[in-house]
């Protein structure tokens, strides 16, 4: 009822649950592997990052009691998106999952991770290098008092950052399922220096960190129009730094999406039952 406060009905579930990797469609509309979709997916979260680094370089780092008010803004804010079902996405992973409510909403998602691996969680890392580290990198100092703006730029800013390290849950199971042998010996033995080394590509790492660099050069460059300047070569200006950007994912979010990795890839076999028939939807 309108105005009344009470939530509306929730949608149809549906009948095919969503996350089904296999089978699905890409960017050119052709069919990908699960490897390919979770590869397209990385690429697109670096949109997603790079453009909520850009938005919060509008606001300053804020200091004083602002951790605190951006602790209760991302708890509160939670509340509510679990009460709509975010975190039954296994792509959602919260920074605070005591106590939150059920949902109000349940839609259906296929069982991709495995049982026993799916509750790593990095948050309370993501959560304190961004505070500590990450925005003295992008964001002025100074505090303009307006919370508000910042805490919500800040939400974005973490979610975005959440979903892409998290992601790497899904990057292990798939290398896992693609070469078991690869890896169970090395989960067997508890070696986490040899599984970092077995993911570790570091021609890949070089190439993600120039591909970021560049979008921040294109989503954060100022366009000038100004008719003096025409056919002047200006010296370019970024909202952020895109040296900074590839610092982000060569510091951070490369190697916490590792750390993700190697926690899952430990607790893959933690299961009486083994689940390597286990096929993708």
């Amino acid at each position: 009822m309108e105005g009344s406060g009470a939530p509306p009905a929730a949608p149809p579930s549906g009948g095919e649950g969503l996350w089904s990797p296999a089978g699905s469609l890409g960017e050119g509309g052709g069919e990908v592997t699960a490897l390919e979709y979770v590869r397209e997916r990385l690429i697109r979260e670096e949109d997603s990052i790079v453009f909520a680094l850009v938005e919060r370089a509008k606001f300053p780092q804020n200091g004083g009691d602002y951790e605190s008010w951006l602790e209760f803004f991302v708890r509160q804010s939670e509340e509510i998106f679990a009460k709509v079902g975010r975190y039954l996405n296994p792509e959602e992973v919260p920074f605070y999952p005591e106590n939150l409510p059920e949902p109000l909403i349940r839609p259906k998602f296929n069982e991709f991770l495995h049982p026993a691996a799916a509750s790593v969680n990095m948050s309370h890392e993501i959560f304190k290098i961004y505070v500590g580290e990450l925005t003295k990198l992008v964001a002025r100092e100074g505090d303009d008092g307006d919370y508000g703006s910042t805490v919500g730029s800040d939400l974005v800013c973490l979610q975005a950052l959440s979903r892409r390290i998290h992601f790497g849950r899904f990057m292990a199971e798939v290398k896992f399922r693609e070469s078991p042998e690869d890896y169970i010996p090395l989960i067997k033995a508890k070696d986490r220096k040899g599984l970092m080394e077995l993911l570790t590509f570091a021609d890949v790492e070089a190439a993600v960190k120039r591909r970021v660099a560049k979008k921040a050069m294109i989503f954060g460059q100022d366009v000038e129009l100004d008719e003096k300047t025409r056919g002047a070569r200006v010296e370019p200006k970024y909202k952020v730094d895109p040296e900074v950007a590839a610092r982000i994912y060569g510091e951070w979010v490369i190697p916490l999406t590792k750390t993700v990795q190697v926690e899952y890839l430990l607790k893959r076999l933690s299961s009486a039952a083994s689940s390597l028939n286990h096929r993708f939807s």
